[in-house]
């Protein structure tokens, strides 16, 4: 129906008379067919509509029925899809109209903001207005275009700074790599590196000989340090016996065992990298914290031995004679390399043993490996990076 008339729509009234025109069409093929039947028909004198109705409908006659409703639906299919395309267009016009009305009413707001126009949304433009849109448009399309230069301008400089932000990354990588030691070896040096509990490190007397498990450690109770020994390493095992907690080795003049008189002599790691999986690279990371009177215990042969700290010193890593002393006492030196984070320097602390009574204490041979101290040097932290790298490709 058509709101605005009342009554039908051109659109439905076509598509009535169409369908009229076939329906006239069909009646009029049927009628002629039958008027032909009726008059060729016997002579029994009754009439066509007496008859039954048997219709032979002949080719020329259903060509025009088929005709007759395909004209039909010609029309009202053409009659359907024209109306969807002018539906099509209108919705898409207004669209636009919507469009054009929004973006005329930023103009108002643009002009009126800068004083150049007075005129209110909806309301046409005078000559002046039209030229004050169309400066703003412009200044706008101008911002637009400078904003992308300046976007596109930064861009091209950002990338000009890509290989250089990734040799940057990489220079940082290697440095982590070679030196990440400098930095959590201190942080370690105050973390407790031994695996038992300070509560049970401290319960320790040392003013009682105790029979113990015969498993040798190295027990240091200011550092919460409880770590295995490995004995009488050969010197050219001291770096892979440190992967498993520390090493005691001899030379000649400092050969002795745990109740000798001499000097017994163990070493372990200060520091290592991050992502070595030795877990004793930083057992003594804290040893330089250890003062005068500190206490020292190392289990051996199921007996616990007491040591009381006395000299700190520390020494290049070629002085190995560092470690040969002249005593009449059983002493203990724990050797490790400062400063932390670095192989630079040996950190020397020596103890004397004060449990049990060593009257009559065995002195020691003093028999160790017949080397020249002048041409080895003492056992350093696991190598950096760029160490391992030329220690990979010597050989050594």
């Amino acid at each position: 129906m058509n709101p605005d008339e009342g009554g039908q729509s051109s659109s439905d009234l076509s598509r009535q008379a169409a369908a009229q025109l076939a329906r006239k069409k069909v009646l009029a093929a049927y009628t002629s067919v039958a008027n032909k039947k009726s008059t060729s028909s016997d002579t029994s004198g009754l009439h066509l509509k007496d008859q039954p109705v048997t219709p032979k409908i002949n080719s020329e006659s259903w060509k025009k029925y088929h005709t007759a409703w395909q004209d039909y639906y010609q029309k009202y299919y053409s009659e359907y899809y024209s109306n969807a395309a002018r539906n099509y267009v209108a919705k898409e016009r207004l669209k636009d109209a919507r469009e054009q009305a929004e973006e005329d009413d930023i103009l108002y707001a643009l002009t009126h903001a800068n004083g150049k126009g007075n005129r209110k949304p909806g309301l046409s433009l005078n000559q002046d207005n039209l030229q004050d849109s169309s400066d703003t448009r412009s200044r706008l399309r101008r911002k637009i275009r400078e904003r992308a230069a300046d976007k596109a301008k930064r861009s091209r400089r950002f990338r000009r700074f890509i290989p250089l932000i990734a040799g940057l990354a990489v220079a940082l990588l290697i440095l982590f790599l070679q030196y990440n030691r400098l930095i959590f070896a201190p942080i370690m040096a105050y973390v407790s590196p031994g695996d038992a509990p300070a509560s049970e490190i401290d319960a320790l007397d040392p003013t009682i000989t105790q029979v113990i498990s015969s498993d040798p450690r190295l027990i240091i109770p200011k550092l919460n340090i409880d770590v295995p020994i490995r004995f009488n390493v050969e010197l050219s095992d001291v770096m892979s016996a440190m992967n498993n907690g520390v090493a005691h080795y001899r030379i000649a003049g400092a050969s002795a065992y745990p109740g000798q008189i001499g000097n017994f002599i163990i070493t372990g790691h200060s520091a290592g990298d991050i992502y070595s999986s030795n877990p004793y690279k930083y057992i003594f990371s804290g040893l330089e914290r250890l003062e005068d009177g500190d206490l020292i215990y190392v289990n051996y042969e199921s007996t616990r031995y007491t040591y009381r700290v006395v000299k700190k010193e520390i020494v290049e890593p070629s002085n190995v004679a560092a470690l040969i002393v002249d005593t009449d006492k059983p002493l203990i030196t724990l050797v490790t390399c400062t400063p932390l984070g670095t192989s630079r320097y040996r950190l020397l602390i020596t103890g004397e043993q004060i449990s049990p009574n060593y009257e009559g204490a065995t002195t020691s041979d003093n028999n160790g490996p017949n080397i020249d101290v002048g041409e080895i040097e003492l056992p350093s932290n696991e190598p950096s990076f760029f160490e391992g790298i030329w220690n990979f490709l010597t050989g050594q």
